[in-house]
């Protein structure tokens, strides 16, 4: 064997053994920097929590929290409003089936079926959806409208949801007891006062 070739060996053999696996992060003579090992990322506000989140991007206000009347036929919220803008995305909080996508009384409402007998409601929205087409998650379903009753801002996406007759504060679903309100005098909004919407077609 000639004398580099052993004296090659030689220098592999003493060289520290996490020195062949070192991998370079920074930029190299000849190419683009190589990724080092992945940091912590930050967890999407708006993700899935036990497979629902929230119908508006990120973590909204809520601006009315969900009020049950003492009676079915009493006044109440049945639901509850987050705060929005003019023209955003309203998206599906959860997988399912879409039961409704149209107008009702000229407002615009999207109802989607979900495992476990859940129905989850939007408005007021121009559908981006049709009835029976199924919707994952996150997905676009409408286009958020101004004009709720008692909205403090400009847009409020009233979010409902119920099994079979009864009316659920939707918030449960993303595992929230309570919520902070929006800081405005909702009490003092035109229509606070009002009985809230109520449908009582088995289509929503």
């Amino acid at each position: 064997m000639r004398w580099w070739a052993t004296f090659a060996i030689l220098v592999l053999l003493l060289l520290p053994a996490d020195t062949a696996a070192a991998r370079p992060t920074g930029p190299g003579p000849t190419g683009p920097a190589l990724p080092g090992p992945a940091g912590p990322t930050a967890p999407d506000p708006g993700a899935p929590a036990g497979g629902y989140r929230w119908p508006l991007a990120g973590v909204p206000a809520v601006t009315r929290p969900f009020q049950p009347p003492p009676r079915p036929w009493l006044p109440g919220h049945r639901g509850v409003d987050l705060a929005g803008s003019p023209g955003v995305l309203v998206l599906a909080a959860g997988s399912g089936v879409v039961a409704f996508a149209g107008s009702v009384a000229g407002v615009g409402v999207v109802s989607i079926d979900h495992p476990g007998g859940l129905r989850t409601t939007y408005e007021p929205v121009t559908p981006l959806v049709a009835a029976g087409a199924p919707v994952v998650a996150g997905q676009p379903i409408g286009v958020l409208l101004p004009g709720h009753e008692g909205c403090p801002v400009a847009a409020c996406l009233h979010w409902g949801l119920r099994r079979g007759g009864d009316y659920l504060d939707p918030l449960t679903l993303l595992g929230l007891a309570r919520m902070r309100l929006y800081p405005v005098n909702v009490a003092s909004s035109p229509g606070r006062a009002a009985a809230s919407r109520s449908y009582s077609s088995a289509r929503l």
